[in-house]
C-alpha cells in the first residue's frame, strides 16, 4: 500500500489546515479594519466569534440547533426511504416506469424550494412542514442515483446469472444491489446536505424555532455578526453530516476498488483505518 504524502498524514495535514484557516481569518480581520468596512456589511471574524460565544453561553443556539438537527435527520431518513423504494420499483419494473416517468421528470425539473410556501400552508408552521420539505429536497437526487445504479449492472453478468437459473430476487440481491451501492452512497452524500438546505428554507418561510428562523430574526435586527455565526454553525453541521456518510461508505463499500483508492488517498493515518 502506498504511503500517504506528508501533507495529508497525521498532524502534518491537520497543522497545515489550521495554518491556512488562521491566515484566512487574519486576512479577513485586517481587510475589514484596513478598508473600514461597516460591521452591518461585513463583520470581522472577532465579532463573529463573539456572537458565537454569546449564543452558546446563553444556550440560545443550542435550542435552535437541536430543532434544525431533528428536522434535518427526520426529513433525510424519510426522503431516503421513499427514494430507495420508489427508485428500486422504477428501475426493475418497466410498466411502473412508463406511467411514473413523466411525473418524475416534471417534479425533478421543478425548483423544490419554491414549494416551501405551499408546504407551510398545507402542514403548518410546526415540525411536519420542515420534515416534508427536507424529505422532498433530499428525495430526487437519491432516487435518480438508485435508478441509475440498479440499471448499471453489466448485461453479461445478468445473462450469466439467468443462465444459472437465478431468480429475479437472487439477481437483485447478489448483483444489482451491490453494483448500485456506490451510486446510492453518492446520492446519500448529496441528499444529506439537501435535507439540511430544505429544512433551513422551510424555516425561512415560516417557523417557530430553528436556525433558519434565527437567521431571519437577526436579519430584522441587522445582527450581521450573529447571522455569520449561525452560518458557521450550519457549515459545521453540513461537514459533520457529510463525514458521517463518508464514514459509513468506507465501512460498507470496503470491497469496492474505487472506494479503496479513495480511502488510501484520504487516510491521514498512513493507510491504517
Amino acid at each position: 500500500m502506498k504511503r500517504a504524502s506528508w501533507t495529508t498524514r497525521g498532524l502534518g495535514g491537520l497543522g497545515l489546515r489550521l495554518v491556512a484557516i488562521t491566515v484566512f481569518l487574519l486576512g479577513w480581520e485586517a481587510a475589514v479594519w484596513t478598508l473600514a468596512i461597516p460591521a452591518y456589511i461585513l463583520p470581522p471574524p472577532s465579532a463573529v466569534l463573539t456572537a458565537l460565544y454569546r449564543g452558546f453561553a446563553s444556550t440560545l443556539y443550542l435550542e435552535h440547533i437541536w430543532v434544525t438537527l431533528y428536522e434535518t435527520l427526520l426529513g433525510f431518513f424519510l426522503g431516503v426511504a421513499l427514494a430507495v423504494v420508489l427508485g428500486t420499483v422504477v428501475a426493475l419494473n418497466r410498466t411502473v416506469e412508463y406511467f411514473l416517468y413523466p411525473f418524475i421528470v416534471m417534479f425533478q425539473a421543478m425548483p423544490k424550494v419554491a414549494l416551501a410556501p405551499l408546504i407551510i400552508v398545507w402542514f403548518g408552521l410546526g415540525l411536519t412542514s420542515k420534515v416534508v420539505n427536507a424529505a422532498l429536497v433530499a428525495f430526487f437526487p437519491l432516487m435518480v442515483n438508485t435508478i441509475v445504479g440498479l440499471r448499471s449492472a453489466e448485461e453479461d453478468r445478468l445473462n450469466l446469472m439467468r443462465s444459472l437459473a437465478a431468480t429475479r430476487t437472487q439477481i437483485f440481491w447478489m448483483l444489482q444491489l451491490p453494483n448500485a451501492m456506490p451510486y446510492i452512497f453518492a446520492g446519500l452524500e448529496i441528499a444529506m446536505i439537501f435535507a439540511l438546505i430544505g429544512a433551513i428554507v422551510a424555516e425561512f418561510v415560516g417557523a417557530q424555532a430553528g436556525l433558519g428562523m434565527l437567521i431571519q430574526s437577526m436579519n430584522f435586527s441587522l445582527d450581521v455578526a450573529g447571522q455569520f455565526s449561525v452560518l458557521l454553525i450550519l457549515s459545521v453541521m453540513g461537514l459533520a453530516f457529510n463525514s458521517m456518510i463518508v464514514f459509513a461508505r468506507r465501512r460498507v463499500l470496503f470491497w469496492d476498488e474505487n472506494q479503496k483508492k479513495d480511502t488510501d488517498h484520504l487516510s491521514a493515518k498512513g493507510g491504517n483505518l
